[in-house]
């Protein structure tokens, strides 16, 4: 009669042995023992329907990917949180429809980038014009001011400038869901520290149907070299997180952002 039980205890202790001879390498998954960082996501209810529509979703998207105690994701409407007492707990702030308005708050926020911060903003976060009043923030985005539109929501073709971390396995160029697309003058792309990593394709001009983007360069993703951040400019309405290609470069980007840390990568 076969002696199962042994043969699979004798397989179990080669399987063990192969595991011991070659480490801790590729081999074996590295699973996380306790959360691996924490995000902080700041949002407002009182700004326009649809920017609190993608609030509401990306907060849920983002708690989703929370399953199995990944990381820490808290999501708040209190901007008074924007404290060093409270930032020096979080490895990211993320911005989903609003920003800081007033001076304590966005000088806390500054100390917390001038230090080694993490930021992800989405669209309308980085909206700035003649009455925003914060050239740090102005300079933090590259000195691009707010210059036009499309309206109304409209899918787009976008391009992928060049490799990196953030648009690792995009094609060179997609359709990305329903949005309100800004351009910014002068564009991001003149400034030295920025380095741009999406844009509308010139395939779309004229884009809009009421507001019009009649051409012109219109980066929709970015970083700024100098900080722990990336922009996208994605983030109106309810369509942001049905479309699969555009889901895998925002996991791109919260991924990088968090990858480059200065205390190290949460990820190795």
């Amino acid at each position: 009669m076969p002696c199962y039980g042994r043969r699979s205890n004798f397989m179990k202790h080669i399987i063990l042995l192969v595991l011991l001879a070659f480490g801790s390498g590729n081999m074996t998954a590295q699973y996380a023992t306790a959360p691996r960082f924490s995000v902080l996501a700041l949002y407002s209810t009182r700004v326009e329907g649809a920017h609190v529509q993608f609030a509401e979703d990306a907060i849920n998207y983002f708690k989703a990917l929370t399953v199995g105690d990944g990381f820490y994701f808290d999501a708040t409407d209190d901007f008074s949180l924007l404290n060093d007492e409270t930032l020096k707990n979080y490895d990211l702030i993320m911005m989903l429809n609003d920003q800081p308005r007033n001076e304590q708050q966005r000088a806390a926020f500054e100390r917390y980038m001038e230090n080694g911060g993490g930021w992800m903003g989405f669209h309308v976060a980085a909206y700035n014009d003649r009455h925003t009043n914060w050239p740090w923030f102005l300079a933090f985005l590259g000195g691009g001011v707010f210059y036009c539109n499309s309206w109304p929501a409209i899918p787009a073709k976008l391009t992928v400038d060049k490799a990196h971390p953030v648009t690792k396995g995009l094609p060179a160029s997609f359709i990305a869901p329903e949005n309100e697309w800004y351009q910014w003058q002068p564009s991001p792309r003149e400034h030295r520290d920025i380095e741009v990593l999406v844009s509308l394709s010139a395939d779309n001009y004229p884009l809009g149907l009421k507001d019009i983007i009649p051409g012109g360069d219109t980066p929709v993703v970015w970083t700024n070299k100098k900080y722990r951040m990336v922009y996208l400019n994605m983030g109106h309405g309810q369509r942001e997180f049905l479309d699969a290609t555009q889901n895998y470069l925002v996991l791109n980007a919260f991924r990088w952002v968090l990858s480059i840390d200065k205390k190290g990568d949460p990820f190795r």
